[in-house]
């Protein structure tokens, strides 16, 4: 029986050899969606990664597992009402114990996520050669691609992404922004800046969770330079699932992530101890995590967490990650104020500029590199 399997450049193109070779039936629907009929029995070599890091059969069928991250309400945060310290504990806490959590009732209107999800969805269903004209080069990121890291011997994930620069307004490229459809770049703008608010409120409740001064992170990463950028990720259907992954596993280089998941299809997990927990978004909800900037202004008492995405033979998806990011020219180090007399600074300070560096070049490798950073 013949599988349908819907596929988009750049993994399409990579994987164009190989359909030949398999002698597959190729038909474009007016919406552009590419449809490839084929009896998959494999996927390609490029995409195969070696048994050590492949998920398990149990990363697949965990939906019945105890471990949640936890569910934040942060309206307090918003309303500044007097449940804000009940607020501020729950976010410390998430730090602590995963470095990944969910918050609901954050100010993002509904619709305009609605949006954004409804117009790119429409971008990556477009016609190849109308994507193709985005394509990105790996030294910048900037725009359609699927390889994270410019090591063309690296092993692939089964996933494309558009990646560009929402914030400062003078890191923007409208030249690599789609043109298409035209409601496009509107919403993605709007988008960014109520997420960007969102992250400095977050930032603040964190630097306030440690004892510091509410705007001590704000100021220490770049004031009103700090930049956020935006990954949107389309993760196909893949045959066999089990022998690769969306996204391999990492931690993000920047300050926080706000990822907003895929409504309907779940395939991010996160690292608890030696397990990979099934993050089970709420509807409304946006997930956020801890990334390698705070573990290391923080001298590790919050950690960044590595975590992943699966393949799913059954569902393509969706997501949207939006990363908040240090001014680039800063030297960042642990924080004077938070490390104590009896221990030492942790990592040396290093800027953001060539710290994103070691991900441009060698792709996503678990938590390496802010683990490089450490002192002797």
């Amino acid at each position: 029986m013949f599988r349908r399997v819907r596929l988009v450049f750049p993994v399409f193109a990579l994987l164009f050899p190989w359909i030949v070779k398999l002698s597959t039936a190729i038909k474009f629907r007016s919406t552009g969606i590419i449809n490839i009929l084929v009896v998959i029995t494999e996927i390609p070599s490029k995409y195969i990664k070696p048994p050590i890091d492949r998920p398990s059969l149990d990363s697949f069928h965990n939906s019945e597992t105890d471990l949640y991250i936890p569910v934040i309400d942060i309206s307090p945060l918003i309303n500044g009402s007097d449940r804000t310290d009940e607020a501020m504990h729950a976010i410390s806490h998430a730090c602590k114990e995963w470095g990944f959590f969910q918050v609901v009732n954050h100010g993002v209107a509904p619709d305009l996520v609605q949006k954004l999800r409804a117009a790119w969805r429409e971008f990556f269903y477009s016609p190849m050669e109308a994507k193709k004209a985005y394509a990105n080069d790996p030294k910048t990121y900037e725009g359609y691609g699927s390889r994270v890291g410019v090591d063309k011997e690296a092993i692939l994930d089964w996933g494309d992404y558009f990646f560009l620069y929402l914030l400062p307004e003078s890191t923007k490229n409208l030249n690599k922004w789609p043109e298409l459809p035209p409601n496009l770049r509107e919403i993605t703008e709007e988008y960014g800046e109520k997420v960007m608010k969102l992250s400095k409120m977050l930032i603040k409740a964190i630097s306030t969770s440690l004892g510091l001064d509410e705007n001590y992170m704000l100021r220490a990463f770049g004031g009103d330079n700090i930049a956020g950028t935006l990954r949107v990720n389309y993760y196909p259907k893949c045959p066999q699932p089990e022998l690769t992954l969306g996204l391999s596993p990492h931690s993000d280089p920047g300050l926080i992530t706000v990822l907003l998941a895929d409504e309907h299809v779940k395939g991010c997990q996160v690292k608890k101890g030696d397990l990979w927990v099934d993050i089970k978004p709420k509807t409304g909800a946006f997930i956020v995590n801890i990334a390698d900037q705070i573990q290391v202004l923080t001298n590790a008492i919050y950690k960044s967490v590595e975590h992943r995405v699966l393949a799913n033979a059954e569902s393509e998806r969706f997501s949207f990650a939006f990363f908040c990011n240090p001014k680039g020219d800063m030297a960042i180090g642990s924080a004077p104020e938070l490390v104590s007399p009896l221990s030492k600074p942790l990592y040396e300070p290093i800027t953001f500029n060539e710290y994103r560096l070691y991900v441009r070049n060698k792709g996503p490798l678990g938590k390496s590199q802010v683990e490089s950073l450490k002192a002797a």
